[in-house]
């Protein structure tokens, strides 16, 4: 326009930013009381829905208020070009940032819902991230003018570059999208490599694994040799597991007061116990015919692989008191050592338990 700037001109645009600016007051109001009500239900994406439009809204009707103002406002057409533009990159950008946020929540927790205990995949929120910046900055040039082939070009072109020069980065990054793709390891899952490593698994990122152990120890894995070696994922395919502990009573024992005696301990430690499985079905499995004593598997059904150690113990302290009051007996191994000195020795005992023989001299009676 070429006219002069007038009184009613500027009180048109204040009017214009000026709603703008209320419009952005009662939409945060409103995505606020929103979010109370979100955060009242199980899905957690829906917080991170409003928790990010309370950024993007306010400052999108900010912009349209600016618009208006602009647009009412006698000036020249290069002016109201740039300021229309500014305006276009600046909601460009928070819309960008915004879009980021989300997804990245919502992949965020996705991953979480699935891993188990409390995990996050940091990989697949990373390059989410990434790939929604980039396709903002990219809609960001496009809207300044600015061809955007020759930079897609470019980045081609150099990209290969980067490519051979982080070979080993590369083959962690998309060794850590195979284990995350194939589900052979979650975040939240117990594994036990074949070097020794054990834990949880942490977080997955885009270079590396980290394993918490159950001393609170951090072990650090790259992506790539944690594709290439054994494991054991104890969480997989579920995360109730069985145990196995091995029992040996004397051969004077009565084998049926023995298993009923042994069953009814596990009953009881799987009904009590925290981390046991309730409706675990006690089982006793003779097997062998040992040198002083008949060994038994016992087995028993825990949550998840830490709570073992706690069942276990607890087994072991009331089956050992079980089978005192019983009179079932736990017999130590039986040694028979000889001890001679010179041409005449006694010979060992036939037969005996836990028997210590000492001679000594040539002709000890």
């Amino acid at each position: 326009m070429n006219r002069a700037l007038t009184l009613d001109d500027l009180m048109l645009a204040g009017i214009a930013l000026a709603a703008g600016l209320l419009t952005a007051f009662l939409l945060r109001v409103l995505l606020r009381w929103l979010g109370r009500h979100a955060s009242r239900t199980r899905w957690s994406g829906d917080d991170v829905i409003v928790d990010a439009l309370r950024t993007v809204v306010p400052w999108s009707a900010i912009a349209g208020g600016a618009a208006s103002a602009a647009a009412v406002l006698p000036l020249t057409r290069t002016v109201q070009h740039h300021v229309n533009q500014s305006l276009s990159v600046l909601l460009i950008f928070v819309v960008t940032l915004t879009a980021a946020r989300v997804v990245a929540g919502l992949v965020r927790t996705v991953t979480q819902s699935r891993s188990g205990v409390a995990g996050s995949a940091t990989i697949f929120v990373n390059i989410t991230r990434v790939v929604v910046l980039a396709l903002g900055f990219l809609v960001t040039l496009q809207t300044l003018g600015i061809s955007i082939a020759p930079l897609l070009t470019a980045l081609g072109v150099g990209g290969l570059a980067v490519a051979l020069a982080l070979q080993d980065t590369l083959a962690n990054l998309f060794a850590g999208i195979h284990i995350l793709a194939s589900k052979t390891v979650q975040p939240g899952d117990y594994i036990r490599l074949s070097s020794g490593e054990e834990g949880y698994v942490v977080d997955i990122n885009w270079r590396q694994t980290t394993v918490r152990q159950l001393s609170n120890n951090l072990v650090v894995i790259p992506n790539g040799e944690l594709a290439k070696t054994n494991m054991i994922n104890y969480t997989r395919p579920e995360q109730q597991l069985t145990v196995l502990v091995q029992v040996g009573v004397g051969y004077d024992s009565d084998l049926e007061h023995v298993e009923k005696v042994t069953t009814e301990v596990v009953a009881e430690v799987m009904t009590e116990i925290t981390g046991a499985v309730p409706d675990h079905e006690p089982a006793v499995r003779f097997h062998t015919f040992g040198d002083s004593r008949i060994g038994f598997t016992v087995i028993l059904g825990v949550g998840e692989f830490s709570d073992q150690y706690r069942i276990k113990h607890e087994f072991i302290k009331r089956l050992h008191k079980r089978y005192r009051a019983e009179g079932i007996r736990i017999p130590a191994p039986t040694r028979t050592v000889a001890l001679h000195q010179g041409a005449a020795a006694i010979p060992p005992p036939r037969s005996g338990d836990d028997v210590v023989a000492e001679h000594s001299g040539r002709n000890s009676p």
